[in-house]
């Protein structure tokens, strides 16, 4: 098979052994890859594959099923899936857990269902399993057009809670409007805990997505409603941040952080059943869709990490064998 390969200095496509399905593992040909930011922190030596996973990057994939390891059930060679991987991704050909896949509905683009994995699972895990986001809730999500936040506007909206978004700039505000946010906040220009009150009546939100990390902690909670939950799934520079305690108590209020890559493969395979019983169902009816920036080739790896970097992509970049 074809994979990238990396060093400090650049990526470059590579011939490596093609790889066999284990037991309880299915054999995917690659239809798209999607990058993530996980994927640059990887390059930098920040966030390493758990092990026995491949050092090939990439965290999901869409593709066909090409062959059944022994012991794989509810599944046939031809099948059109998406995965959730450990590592792997940047690739023609990638091994995955049967457990880790979920089907692509029909009248979803096979290379775009590259962009759904690793976000519904990130966001499902954290808003719907850990924060329990219900129906006529509010969310707050930061970095509302990033391909964590484009899919937690949608599948919030499809689940019928309110959902204000901040975003920079006049072109990703307008995405985030796009994509169904009930209100859009400018974070290079506005206030995001003035304008979250005032739009709530001075409530506050149920929830917070953040993918910022400890520079936003002490605000989260200022714009958290009592009962509230802050789930924080990037965390950021690495810096540490003060707890204001307090706040916290007053508010009754709840923090997680999580990854998804390194987690047991018991707990990837109930997240992945989750996903399919409560957000694949808007997948198949078109509430949620896979937001797709670009579609690049695969070779072209080094130029969707710039897009990344930049800070240029709205949704998800794919690379395409």
């Amino acid at each position: 098979m074809q994979a990238i390969t990396f060093d400090e200095h650049a990526l470059s496509l590579t011939d490596l052994p093609d790889p066999t399905p284990s037991d309880g593992e299915v054999l995917v040909e690659v239809a798209a890859a999607g990058v993530n930011n996980a994927d640059l922190q990887q390059r930098q030596g920040n966030y390493p594959p758990p092990p026995g996973a491949s050092d090939v990057l990439g965290l999901e994939v869409s593709g066909t099923v090409r062959a059944l390891g022994d012991g794989v059930t509810g599944w046939a060679v031809g099948d059109r899936v998406c995965a959730l991987l450990s590592g792997g991704g940047y690739a023609t050909l990638v091994a995955v857990p049967a457990t880790q896949l979920l089907p692509v509905p029909d009248g979803v683009d096979l290379v775009e269902a590259a962009a759904l994995p690793e976000a519904a699972c990130t966001v499902y895990s954290n808003l719907g399993m850990i924060a329990g986001l219900r129906p006529g809730q509010t969310l707050l999500v930061h970095g509302g057009t990033g391909g964590m936040g484009s899919h937690a506007v949608l599948w919030a909206k499809a689940l019928g809670a309110t959902v204000i978004a901040t975003s920079g700039g006049e072109r990703k505000v307008q995405a985030s409007r796009d994509l169904g946010a009930d209100l859009v906040i400018d974070h290079r220009t506005e206030d995001f805990v003035e304008r979250a009150l005032a739009f709530t009546d001075g409530r506050g939100v149920d929830v917070v997505l953040d993918v910022v990390g400890p520079d936003y902690l002490a605000r989260n909670l200022e714009v958290l409603a009592p009962n509230g939950h802050v789930a924080v799934i990037a965390s950021g520079s690495g810096t540490e941040a003060t707890l204001p305690f307090g706040l916290l108590m007053r508010k009754r209020a709840t923090i997680s952080g999580t990854t998804l890559r390194a987690r047991p493969l018991a707990e990837k395979a109930a997240i992945v059943e989750a996903v399919r019983y409560n957000v694949w169902p808007f997948v198949a009816d078109g509430r949620v869709r896979p937001v797709v920036d670009a579609v690049l080739p695969l070779a072209d790896a080094g130029e969707a990490h710039r897009r990344m970097a930049a800070g240029e992509v709205i949704g998800k970049v794919l690379l395409q064998p």
